[in-house]
């Protein structure tokens, strides 16, 4: 059956995309019930076990029997990649469609939902564990700015792409260029485009005012506060949730480093996962903004 008018030669998706605090899970639940789908988390943090209540994960009552793939997919302690996001993805892809269902990729990593339905083939770099904790304890040193001038300084282009601020990505970016002699803007040069496989039906959630998305992001911290997210986080931190690679630098997590060491208190911790998830939407919305979608939702 074509649902959405598409090319039903490619495997059909429906994606829903959006920023944080948009209303995307309960949607896409709402489609696989109306639709007979399954959801694939489109979130980058969603796939490590124990980070629920920071990642807003559904819980079953909320999944109302909708089956969730690439949840609770990893440990903390492995990093994570676009490239193995397509590659998980794909097979969730293909085992649901292979079942006569839709999937539906629900999720606000632009970057990993761009990349799985462009049909774009990662020239990856593995990970090095030890190269980016030596890069993570230099930042701690030098600061996040040397960092970046560092990274402008080899790799101009992607330094412009990418914030001061993002040291997950900087230092992504050094390690990409240290471990395989390339910079990262000539990695993704030499990524293959192949024709995609999919027919995607993308529905774009977003705000008609930014005002809106900022107070339901706020409203939420505090419900995860109220949830237990402080303890959620401390017991993380025993497994050595600081030292991992990605995990670590979750918002909803990172801002409890400084509390848990005594430098600041509970209300600066929730000032802090505010204010970093707003700014996370905003470049969300800045992102989903330049890419087609089929269908718009205002919230």
């Amino acid at each position: 059956m074509n649902l959405f008018g598409v090319d039903m030669s490619k495997i059909p998706l429906l994606v829903v995309v959006g920023p944080t605090a948009s209303g995307k899970s309960a949607y896409a639940i709402k489609k696989a019930i109306e639709l007979g789908g399954e959801i694939i988390s489109g979130d980058s943090m969603q796939i490590y076990r124990g980070m629920d209540i920071g990642t807003a994960k559904p819980s079953k009552e909320e999944m109302c029997g909708i089956r969730h793939h690439l949840i609770d997919v990893a440990d903390i302690s492995e990093g994570f990649s676009a490239a193995r996001f397509v590659e998980l993805a794909s097979e969730a892809i293909t085992d649901i469609n292979s079942r006569g269902k839709l999937p539906i990729i629900a999720g606000g990593t632009g970057l990993y939902i761009d990349t799985l339905i462009s049909g774009t083939e990662l020239s990856a770099t593995e990970d090095d564990p030890e190269l980016r904790a030596s890069l993570f304890r230099e930042a701690e040193e030098i600061g996040a700015e040397a960092m970046h001038e560092r990274l402008k300084s080899i790799d101009p282009e992607a330094a412009s792409a990418t914030h001061p601020n993002n040291l997950k990505r900087v230092i992504r970016a050094l390690e990409i260029y240290y471990k395989s002699g390339l910079t990262k803007t000539e990695q993704d040069k030499r990524s293959k485009q192949n024709e995609s496989i999919y027919a995607p039906h993308t529905v774009y959630i977003l705000p008609k005012e930014r005002e809106t998305i900022y107070e339901r992001i706020n409203r939420r911290v505090d419900v995860m506060l109220e949830l237990g997210l402080e303890e959620e986080v401390r017991t993380l931190c025993g497994k050595g949730l600081k030292e991992t690679p990605t995990a670590s630098q979750a918002i909803g997590y990172k801002e409890f480093y400084p509390y848990f060491d005594g430098e600041c208190d509970i209300n600066a911790v929730r000032e802090a996962i505010c204010l970093n998830t707003r700014r996370y939407a905003k470049r969300q919305l800045t992102w989903f903004n330049r890419r087609p979608a089929d269908e718009l939702l205002y919230i």
